[in-house]
């Protein structure tokens, strides 16, 4: 999968910008607070619908504008196709190809992407919010049984919560009603916790032979960790376990007026050495696992799209020191994959692996291909 062209109309800091893209290496270089990231962004939004930066849609907008657009065209091995996502206050609308796309989960999936940025210690560091959103994304990426399933899954959850507060301030409440959204939020839960384990399983495969090739050291792996105990993970072992901690917790959910069980809950550690490397780690560690734990992304999504994904890295060199930088450049070199990369300077970067790359030179919303 590849980026060939990108355009932005009203996006951040560019009023108008039209960008060819290489196959391989794609290098924007200039200080900070110049658009670098924007680009990047701009990416992101084409392919998810939303940024990977924190804040509301209107933000993405010029200021001083009503809407932005941005479109791109995507080569996916030899099939070319256009989508378009256009942004006005809180309404966003999608098109591939000129026809309207409706459902956002008609259109995620069309332009693979997986990115690394400076904000990514917040995997490691910050809440198991940060860590299921980021399984979320990128699982929806690749399966739309699982976009699908989280969308109704999220549904249900919102109508058992309701319900739950219902029966605690009306005691003639009918209960069976709450059992039947049970058992249906059980079935979309069951999805939810076998894509998730096996996308963790696939990631383990590859993660610290990348840890290693990289810093030379081994021991990092990711352990899955939902807040309901499992012996193992299929269907009728997790629909007893649901249905159980279910019934077993209904005066404490009732109570709490929420449901308290489920992949909503859920969490993954990154462990180093059978250590939490959220405790035990240093923040240089920390960085190269989130790293690692991306790059071995990418055998998965093209194992199971059949085309690379795009590779994103906002400002990476300046995250690592010149051995990794180096080592990093030359693993990206040995894959069939476009990547899209920022930094403030090409100093101390071997040359040989960024010979064959495109660098585009960035100054105050201003772009020039070198």
């Amino acid at each position: 999968m590849k980026i060939s062209k990108i355009n932005l109309v009203n996006f951040r800091n560019y009023s108008k910008l039209s960008l060819n893209l290489g196959n391989g290496k794609n290098i924007f270089v200039g200080d900070n607070a110049q658009g670098k990231t924007n680009i990047l962004e701009a990416i992101t939004v084409l392919a998810l619908t939303k940024s990977h930066r924190v804040g509301v849609n209107p933000n993405l907008i010029m200021f001083d504008r009503n809407s932005c657009k941005i479109s791109g065209t995507i080569r996916n091995n030899k099939i070319l196709s256009k989508m378009e996502i256009e942004i006005n206050g809180d309404i966003k609308r999608f098109w591939i190809n000129k026809t309207e796309i409706r459902k956002v989960a008609n259109y995620v999936s069309h332009l693979n992407i997986i990115m690394f940025t400076p904000d990514d210690l917040e995997i490691v560091k910050g809440s198991p919010n940060v860590r299921r959103n980021l399984l979320n994304i990128q699982l929806s990426q690749i399966s739309q049984i699982y976009l699908k399933t989280y969308n109704e899954y999220n549904k249900l959850l919102k109508t058992r919560n309701e319900y739950l507060k219902i029966l605690f301030n009306n005691s003639i409440a009918d209960k069976n009603y709450l059992d039947i959204i049970t058992d249906k939020l059980i079935e979309k839960a069951i999805i939810i916790y076998q894509k998730r384990k096996e996308y963790i399983d696939l990631v383990n495969l590859s993660i610290d032979k990348i840890f290693y090739n990289i810093s030379s050291n081994r021991g990092i792996s990711i352990e899955y960790v939902p807040n309901i105990d499992f012996d193992n993970y299929d269907n009728e072992s997790l629909r007893k376990k649901l249905k159980h901690t279910y019934k077993k917790n209904y005066l404490k959910e009732l109570n709490y007026g929420m449901t308290i069980y489920g992949p909503h809950r859920d969490d993954f550690l990154f462990n180093f050495n059978d250590h939490d490397l959220k405790l035990y780690g240093s923040q240089g560690q920390q960085k190269l696992a989130i790293l690692s734990f991306k790059l071995a992304e990418i055998d998965i999504f093209k194992d199971i799209c059949g085309s690379s994904p795009v590779l994103l890295l906002d400002d990476i060199f300046s995250e690592f020191d010149i051995k990794k930088r180096n080592k990093l450049l030359k693993m990206i070199s040995e894959k069939d994959i476009q990547s899209i990369l920022t930094t403030t300077d090409l100093k101390n970067i071997s040359k040989k692996y960024i010979e064959n790359a495109i660098i585009f030179k960035v100054f105050n919303g201003n772009v020039e291909r070198k």
